[in-house]
């Protein structure tokens, strides 16, 4: 596994700030008439303050590159490394032995806070297809963990490697806090693979169409829009059906410096899978709001080229 980079580049030091005319997809009827040029930009404003950024978007139907920022650079990513707990029960749920109503109790050592319904709730049990909506619709930390020690976190990087991922992996379970021994992030990984890993769900192509599906259904319930997703104009609370022609399934990481949202949308005109991520110095609102507001001008571009 390759580390997470530790400090922001400087402003020339990586130097791949890059954004390739979109290419003409088969089934559009014309040629775009804009680029990424906002997405570039915003990320290079980011990049000249002190922030580390990663973003990858392809087109789904070409596979034809649309944005590339250091989407080679491994990233601390949050939750987003839940999605691989997430592929890994939905792999198994194919084995009889392994059923989506399995009931499993929380227990003392599964506690945690932060995301997630469950430890707000009284319900001591869930089945496991369940923990598995509450994961991917609220980020739920208490599922995870429950779900994490069901299938073992080396079954999940046995699942990680058998795709085919080098730079992305669920390094440890949710902790409240993380001592000196314990990984320094929840998740890692690179734009480049998290945008491809995103392409191949929608393609129904991540171990079988049975697992993709079923991945793809659960992130469809995801109620934070509030990076990328947030230029899509969806309610946050009830998208699946799509809206004015946008669907979407993805996932964000949210911690201290660390915004990360990796997702695909389809529109009337086209479908992308994108990957963005920023580590940040978070001592200040403004950097913050300024990393959201940049996430939003990504998904701008997005709208357009989809929609």
């Amino acid at each position: 596994m390759v580390p997470p980079t530790q400090q922001p580049p400087a402003p020339h030091s990586h130097g791949r700030l890059r954004a390739r005319d979109r290419r003409r997809a088969k089934h559009r009827s014309t040629e775009p008439t804009e680029s990424f040029t906002r997405s570039f930009k915003a990320l290079g404003y980011l990049a000249r303050n002190g922030v580390q950024v990663s973003a990858r978007v392809t087109d789904l139907a070409s596979g034809a590159e649309l944005l590339s920022v250091d989407d080679y650079v491994v990233m601390p990513t949050a939750s987003v490394g839940k999605v691989l707990l997430l592929i890994d029960v939905a792999a198994k749920l194919s084995d009889t032995e392994f059923a989506a109503l399995t009931i499993l109790d929380r227990e003392s050592d599964d506690s945690v806070g932060d995301s997630g319904l469950w430890q707000h709730l009284q319900v001591p049990s869930f089945p496991v297809a369940d923990l598995a909506a509450l994961v991917a619709a609220t980020s739920d930390n208490l599922a995870t963990n429950v779900l994490l020690r069901l299938v073992g976190l080396d079954s999940v990087r046995k699942r990680a490697d058998s795709i085919g991922l080098k730079r992305l992996a669920l390094l440890d379970k949710v902790r409240d806090t993380r001592g000196p021994d314990d990984a320094p992030h929840l998740s890692v990984g690179s734009m480049k693979e998290l945008a491809w890993l995103f392409s191949a769900l929608a393609r129904g192509e991540v171990v079988d169409q049975a697992t993709s599906q079923r991945v793809a259904s659960w992130l469809s319930l995801n109620t934070d829009l509030s990076m990328v997703a947030s230029a899509f104009g969806l309610d946050p609370l009830a998208h699946r059906g799509g809206d004015h022609g946008i669907q979407i399934f993805n996932k964000t990481g949210t911690d201290v410096g660390v915004r990360t949202d990796v997702g695909a949308v389809r529109g009337p005109r086209a479908g992308v899978a994108y990957a963005v991520s920023a580590s940040f110095t978070d001592t200040g609102l403004s950097t913050r709001l300024a990393v959201l507001d940049a996430m939003h001008t990504i998904g701008l571009d997005l709208v357009e080229y989809v929609h």
